[in-house]
């Protein structure tokens, strides 16, 4: 039935990159500050995400997988306006060693919220199956020990053009690199495909990086028996 069907299934949601993308090309354009502080908007986002779980949880859905949000701060495009900041104000710049780390701990508030959220949310929902996935720790071990997983470059995207290959960004496959598997980032804000294999096999196994996904791995998700409590009518 329709209803076995939709407790049996699992939902994934991902969603406030592109806000925060927004709100930091906004601060370096010097647009309008925006109406919160950068805590206060964490707390909204982090709010919207379980707002929408629990309204897929009124409509009868029991499992799902709910992602943090990757280290914008290690972005090429984050990299190269901190590099135009720093090169306007006459400061030097580290050549993009590192990450933007104020714009990376305002997405790590936000995961840590939206995670301690869900645990609360887990207890108050016992028949509900939610899962944590944190991208964010996954590609800050590989951008920190890159050699390890087979990565070369960890700053500049492999399609794009000028420093960091963030100046412009990917057009066509004429301006990407021959080799993206030696690559972190893609394009100015999205991982490569080797990147996201591997956090896609650490999600479903717990290997090679390990803890991406809590309380459970999605293997072990998948494999548990869907809820069958009675639905409330």
């Amino acid at each position: 039935t329709a209803l076995h069907f939709i407790r049996s299934s699992i939902y994934y949601l991902s969603f406030g990159k592109d806000d925060y993308i927004d709100l930091y090309l906004r601060k370096a354009s010097g647009a309008a500050k925006p109406n919160y502080s950068d805590k206060e908007f964490s707390q909204v986002l982090a709010n919207q995400m379980i707002h929408v779980i629990r309204n897929l949880y009124d409509m009868n859905v029991r499992r799902m997988i709910c992602m943090g949000i990757l280290p914008l701060g290690c972005t090429p495009r984050m990299l190269l306006d901190r590099y135009n900041s720093n090169s306007k104000a006459g400061e030097e710049d580290d050549d993009g060693r590192g990450c933007v780390e104020e714009i990376n701990a305002q997405v790590s508030e936000y995961n840590k919220m939206l995670h301690e959220q869900i645990a609360m949310l887990r207890a108050e929902l016992p028949d509900a199956q939610i899962v944590f996935c944190d991208v964010y720790q996954g590609i800050r071990k590989i951008i920190n020990n890159p050699e390890h997983y087979g990565f070369e470059d960890v700053k500049s995207a492999c399609c794009g053009l000028g420093k960091y290959g963030a100046a412009i960004g990917c057009l066509s496959k004429d301006t990407a690199c021959e080799q993206d598997t030696s690559h972190v980032w893609w394009d100015l804000y999205n991982p490569t495909k080797a990147v996201n294999s591997l956090l896609a096999d650490s999600a479903w196994s717990g290997s090679p990086l390990s803890r991406i996904c809590r309380p459970t791995t999605i293997q072990e998700l998948l494999s548990t028996a869907s809820p069958s409590h009675p639905i409330p009518t």
